[in-house]
């Protein structure tokens, strides 16, 4: 079998980006997993019973460091040479990429799953697209996971349109909707977790799903969520997510109000989010910025009408009163409002949800998507 490498910058894009991908295509190629933090690595390759091998990448901006790693990767490419590299998330992509041109590895492939540039400005984002354009320039063939960011991409000239190319009907590991099943979870079962949490049988729950962070829109949603409870009271709103308050915190009074009101549940990182969708009754996520996300797949195939930003990914797995509500990002009033109208028009409501699982079951299975990819890699043996 021939050698495939796959990198990402922190190993939990592996195990949720990617999940279980590595290990079936271990029976079709020697699969090499390569990130940051050398004990969850190991963890990740024992489990899905692969090599792995550990790159001191950082998710900021540091040349020095980056450096050092595109150095020990050369090394480690010219040693056991791969066939395909195939690389995530913008430093692994940087990495990863120049590395294999240097080591003149034949298969240099890059899957964009979302632009930090998107939101940057000035200085930062005249970096950030130069990095960008030298991972292109290095990559044989890359991958948008969305039609909007392949759009982005040819718009900003990152990149030549013959280099570009998406996977099945986009995503990066598409949807194990036998995984991500609502019957999974009894009435008993619900009603005994909201009890724990302290939420009526009464009560409409939103659900955000993601990293804590401004990009992601929380500083609007929790404004949205506040105005809306002056005149509803029935409401809950469960933050499943991790708190980032170094790269790009929130706002000192979403803080204080995520932590004073009763009716936000911060339940902090969940290794298994289903739970927490199975009780809850829409999905709220206006981030800024997306790929394709993961997040929306999952909640519409646990039939969750989604609420989200008019942005790439996001606008392409919801339709506008056909699945969910679209609304401009950055706008808590449209976020209110769109929020109010699933309380308030039952309707609607059942229309959305009766619509959210069959959309997603027929165009983002995941073994339909890993066999996509698999076919793109065997296309590659024959060049």
């Amino acid at each position: 079998m021939k050698k495939l490498v796959r990198i990402t910058t922190v190993p939990i894009s592996l195990e949720k980006l990617l999940e279980n991908q590595l290990n079936f295509m271990s029976k079709y190629y020697h699969v090499t997993a390569m990130s940051a933090e050398k004990e969850r690595l190991k963890m990740f390759g024992e489990n899905q019973d692969i090599k792995t091998f550990h790159l001191e990448l950082t998710r900021k901006i540091t040349p020095l460091q980056d450096l050092k790693a595109v150095y020990k990767l050369y090394k480690f490419l010219k040693e056991i040479k791969p066939h395909i590299v195939h690389t995530h998330t913008p430093k692994a992509g940087i990495v990863g990429m120049l590395a294999a041109y240097i080591a003149r590895v034949p298969h240099r492939l890059h899957t964009v799953a979302g632009l930090p540039l998107m939101e940057a400005t000035g200085i930062k984002r005249k970096v950030l697209n130069a990095v960008e354009k030298l991972t292109y320039v290095c990559a044989t063939k890359v991958y948008p996971n969305s039609k909007g960011l392949k759009d982005f991409i040819l718009t900003e000239n990152l990149s030549k349109p013959s280099k570009l190319k998406i996977i099945g009907n986009g995503s990066s590991n598409g949807i194990d909707t036998t995984y991500f099943d609502p019957n999974r979870y009894t009435e008993t079962f619900k009603n005994e977790l909201k009890l724990k949490l302290g939420i009526s049988k009464t009560d409409k729950v939103f659900i955000f799903v993601g990293r804590l962070v401004s990009d992601k829109g929380i500083n609007e949603l929790i404004s949205a969520f506040n105005k809306l409870q002056q005149n509803h009271q029935n409401i809950k709103l469960l933050l499943v997510g991790s708190l980032e308050s170094d790269l790009d915190p929130l706002h000192k009074q979403t803080l204080n109000t995520i932590k004073s009101n009763q009716h936000i549940i911060s339940l902090g990182f969940q290794k298994d989010v289903r739970p927490w969708f199975a009780i809850s009754d829409m999905l709220t996520f206006p981030s800024y910025r997306e790929g394709f996300p993961n997040v929306v797949l999952q909640a519409s195939a646990m039939g969750l009408p989604c609420i989200v930003s008019n942005i790439n990914g996001c606008n392409e797995i919801i339709t506008d009163n056909l699945n969910g509500l679209i609304i401009p990002k950055k706008d808590p009033d449209a976020l209110e409002d769109a929020m109010k109208v699933l309380v308030e028009n039952p309707i609607l409501y059942i229309k959305l949800k009766e619509n959210t699982r069959k959309f997603i079951q027929e165009k983002y299975e995941r073994k339909v998507f890993w066999k996509a990819l698999l076919y793109e890699y065997k296309s590659l043996d024959k060049q």
